[in-house]
């Protein structure tokens, strides 16, 4: 089990829904940060993954850009 999850989103943005989804469905605790509303955040996330798009999602410390099931299935042994 994954021991940090963090999703990088947008409020508008439905992969991200979907990715969020994904994960509560999966019961998978994890910290959603808004990049829109944080400009910190924002920048931390382009540093981390090399993309300005949302949904990124690290879970520890691997970084999955968009929303790629295959990947988040196989970094969170489900």
């Amino acid at each position: 089990m994954a021991e940090s999850v963090k999703i990088y989103s947008t409020p508008t943005c439905p992969y991200c829904k979907m990715a969020k989804q994904f994960l509560t469905e999966n019961n998978i605790a994890f910290e959603d940060i808004d990049v829109a509303a944080n400009q910190a955040a924002a920048q931390e996330v382009i540093a981390k993954s090399g993309q300005m798009g949302v949904p990124v999602i690290e879970i520890d410390g691997k970084i999955v850009v968009g929303f790629d099931k295959g990947k988040l299935k196989d970094l969170l042994k489900i």
